[in-house]
């Protein structure tokens, strides 16, 4: 299965819309796109993308709300694109929580490489070296390649689901460390699931056939009844 970075696009300008669509697409990405705040707020709650386009100047609220309100449940990187070209504005929307900001017009390749350190520096806030290196995460046989969003066992690919690798790949950049069931919920399918541990266990339950030798005596991702789960700790 093909499992691709998604992108939502919050921008009201259509022909804006529609050309970053296209530039993502032609990229290996996913492009969702929306064009209100209360779009954006509904979008993010349900399908929990892997970085958020956002402009600040959509019809029904400011894009600041919608950043607002995504940061008092999510880290989730978010690069502003806005034709609002005032430091006070870039300051502004960085100190609530932006990982960069582009002002408008900007070029294709500018773009592609904001989203690209967006991406990266999510992935390596808890300080994994290997990953940091080169997008790589390794455990005795286990490989979460973050660019090719593929899982290996010994050279195989597990063909991972969407949200089963978004599951994995969170927990290889915390390896070692338990993640508790709400916030791994609430990272994978945002807070309108919150507290539905069914939804959880069903996705581990298939993740486990698909890695594990014996998925009922696990080498890779352990339960810590009660808590969450955790990754081993990385070679």
């Amino acid at each position: 299965m093909a499992v691709r970075g998604k992108v939502l696009i919050v921008e009201d300008d259509r022909a804006i819309c529609n050309f970053m669509r296209r530039v993502l697409e032609a990229n290996g990405y996913e492009a969702v796109l929306v064009y209100t705040g209360r779009e954006a707020n509904s979008m993010l709650a349900s399908h929990c993308p892997d970085i958020v386009i956002l402009d600040l100047g959509l019809p029904d609220m400011d894009g600041m709300e919608v950043l607002a309100g995504l940061r008092r449940w999510s880290l989730m990187p978010v690069v502003v694109v806005s034709a609002r070209t005032d430091e006070r504005e870039k300051v502004r929307a960085l100190d609530a929580g932006a990982d960069d900001y582009i002002t408008k017009p900007f070029g294709t390749s500018e773009l592609l490489a904001r989203i690209r350190t967006a991406i990266r520096h999510t992935r390596t806030t808890n300080g994994n070296v290997g990953i940091a290196k080169d997008n790589r995460f390794t455990a005795r046989g286990l490989v979460i390649d973050y660019d090719k969003y593929r899982v290996y066992i010994d050279g195989r690919d597990a063909n991972l689901t969407q949200n089963e690798f978004k599951l994995v790949a969170l927990l290889g950049r915390y390896a070692g460390r338990v993640l508790t069931y709400d916030y791994l919920i609430r990272e994978i399918w945002g807070p309108n699931k919150a507290y539905d541990n069914q939804i959880l266990r069903v996705n581990m339950a298939n993740i486990r056939r698909k890695i594990e030798e014996n998925p009922a005596e696990p080498k890779y991702i352990f339960t810590e009844v009660g808590v969450g789960y955790r990754m081993i700790e990385g070679d």
